[in-house]
């Protein structure tokens, strides 16, 4: 009978611990833009980083709280300036098991370039890629390019096997190069192993139980990654305790409102401008002083205070210029841009054009709502100067069509855009360099010799050298103009309290790449 008895108790004990341990399984529940692409060499966007962050890793990874880069997948690295060896570590097994070596890393490169899409402008330096022993690994560049090791945080590496043994139908010896395959599931080595994938609704993910680098306890056990929720869904949800992370697309007024509810703010800053892009190859902004009339007539304060949530957060902060306060190459903090309405009208005297005569037309993004506000304060902030303005809703298709010539495209459009690698080269070379014109990233059609030779120095000097050419090149960009820099992005996620996210929270914990903060290893669940 006490046996039994003891069977019994034994049971419910057991029963109970089973039923405490699926009770406490925590999930992180969040939202992004639509759609999640999750094959690793076409990824682009934010939720698509944000994925690639968690379920692939890379050879390096940003420092937090600081400029420059750590070894992650790599040990150390070597360079002459022209060649990097990286040696690997040797404890690092990919999710399917298979041991991660140097021939992974020459693979990805290879699919990456062969591919041609999502970030792999970013390696056309590459020459090459060698095995020189399973744990080492040589680059070979075609010149020198300084940022190259910042480059690596976007070379997710893949699992060779993996891919090869999953190979869809296409031309060559690679097929498809496995995206078919990649496109649902996943060959990496992250902390976070593909559960579901629907690119238009949701991923979920759960703790990798190998990763070599252990994944803490506190960490979410599963994530459930949304796409494309409305702002009134994400608020209910939130209020309701059902969802933990909003997007970054929420308008000012309903963060205000999550906020003074008891939502905590999350931030993410120093790797976004917002930049107000002239038109230069066509009248009237192909006066520089014209460009510069506009520069000091538009009422900086005022934009700021237009994405205020509180006192304490907003979704701008103030600019100093073509780089966000704290990269390399940006200027001081106290040098922020403020309106000077008397410098505007001594600069409109010089432009030759007359107010009267210019006919500007402000585009803002059909999908981006916020824009209008912005258009709507520059044809105010304009008006004083005698200057007439159309604001012009432009989808974004439209947008990216448009400007690939300068005769179609506006004289005044605006973009959010953010360093791909953290490093300044992959921000301004693609809005300024005279051969990037015609990109949504560079409707501004500049063509100027001492921005081009900065920019060329840029990538090939020391790293000594790079701050006080970047800052050169800053100065120079505010004299000419070709943009407004309204305000550098803060990126703010609404969050319920049952999440810590000390990247996102914490300045000394912040990564200096737009995404990682959102590595789900490093947040913690706190019930």
């Amino acid at each position: 009978m006490r046996k039994s008895l003891k069977l019994i108790a034994a049971g419910v004990l057991a029963a109970a611990s089973i039923h405490g341990y699926a009770a406490a399984e925590t999930v992180l529940r969040l939202d992004e833009a639509p759609v999640g692409e999750l094959d690793p060499a076409k990824a682009s966007d934010y939720a698509d980083s944000v994925l690639m962050f968690n379920v692939y890793d890379t050879l390096v990874i940003p420092k937090a709280g600081q400029p420059g880069y750590d070894p992650f997948l790599a040990s150390g690295w070597e360079t002459d300036g022209k060649t990097y060896t990286f040696k690997l570590r040797t404890d690092v097994k990919f999710q399917s098991g298979d041991p991660m070596t140097a021939d992974d890393v020459v693979f990805s490169l290879d699919r990456m370039k062969a591919l041609g899409q999502g970030l792999s402008y970013l390696f056309e330096f590459v020459d090459k890629a060698e095995v020189i022993d399973p744990s080492t690994v040589k680059f070979t560049l075609k010149e020198p390019y300084a940022p190259f090791v910042s480059t690596l945080t976007r070379l997710p590496i893949v699992d060779k096997k993996q891919v090869l043994a999953n190979l869809g139908n296409g031309d060559g010896a690679m097929k498809d190069w496995g995206q078919a395959y990649l496109s649902g599931h996943a060959a990496g080595s992250g902390a976070y192993t593909v559960v579901s994938h629907n690119p238009q609704e949701e991923t979920v993910m759960a703790k990798n139980p190998t990763y070599f680098l252990g994944v803490p306890a506190a960490a979410p056990d599963k994530v459930r990654f949304r796409y494309g929720l409305e702002a009134a869904t994400v608020r209910t949800l939130i209020s309701q305790g059902e969802h933990d992370i909003s997007s970054q697309w929420l308008p000012p007024e309903v963060l205000k409102s999550l906020a003074a509810s008891g939502a905590q703010l999350l931030t993410e800053k120093g790797t976004t401008g917002f930049y107000i892009k002239l038109n230069t190859a066509k009248a009237p902004f192909d006066d520089v002083e014209c460009r510069l009339a506009v520069s000091y007539a538009f009422d900086y304060d005022s934009g700021i205070k237009m994405v205020a949530i509180n006192d304490q957060v907003s979704l701008g902060s103030p600019s100093t210029g073509a780089l966000p306060v704290g990269m390399l190459g940006a200027l001081p903090a106290d040098q922020t841009l403020h309106r000077d309405m008397d410098k505007a009208k001594e600069h409109l005297a010089k432009c030759k054009y007359k107010p009267e005569d210019m006919k500007i037309v402000i585009s803002w993004i059909g999908e981006v709502p916020i824009e209008e506000r912005f258009a709507l304060l520059m044809q105010a902030d304009f008006s004083e100067l005698g200057i007439k303005a159309e604001v012009k809703k432009v989808p974004w298709a439209l947008f990216t069509d448009m400007v690939t010539k300068p005769e179609n495209t506006p004289n005044i459009s605006q973009v959010f855009v953010n360093t791909m690698s953290g490093d300044p080269d992959t921000l301004l070379y693609g809005m300024y360099h005279s051969s990037a014109s015609g990109t949504w990233m560079s409707p501004e059609y500049l063509k100027d010799k001492q921005v081009d030779e900065l920019l060329d120095k840029g990538r090939t000097a020391p790293d000594k050298d790079r701050d006080a050419i970047y800052k050169e090149l800053n100065k120079r960009l505010i004299e000419l103009a070709p943009s407004i820099y309204a305000q550098d992005q803060t990126a703010v996620f609404a969050a319920s309290k049952k999440v810590s996210a000390p990247a996102l929270s914490d300045p000394k914990k912040a990564f200096a790449l737009s995404g990682f903060g959102f590595t789900f290893r490093l947040m913690e669940m706190n019930e």
